[in-house]
């Protein structure tokens, strides 16, 4: 009984851990996106279209995230360039 009650605690112990490492890297992707969002949004007020972000072969969270805030870093060169001609 003590193996069977010290498994479970076990397993119950991983299984928070997995769901609040998948909460904070899905969080982390979502908050990437906003920001790519708030930016073209922010761009396409001063006449710059943003292309689409392009996902393929990102499988996990944590790589669409790098995608996200690599397109990011791309607009804020665009909106350095647009926001220092006026």
């Amino acid at each position: 009984m003590k193996k069977i009650t010290t498994l479970a605690a076990s397993v119950l112990a991983v299984s928070a851990l997995s769901t609040s490492a998948f909460a904070n890297t899905f969080t982390d992707y979502r908050e990437a996106r906003a920001g790519y969002q708030a930016l073209s949004n922010q761009l396409e007020t001063m006449g710059y279209q943003a292309d689409e972000v392009n996902l393929d072969g990102a499988n996990t969270f944590g790589q669409k995230e790098s995608v996200y805030l690599e397109k990011t870093g791309e607009l804020q060169a665009e909106y350095n360039k647009l926001n220092a001609s006026y």
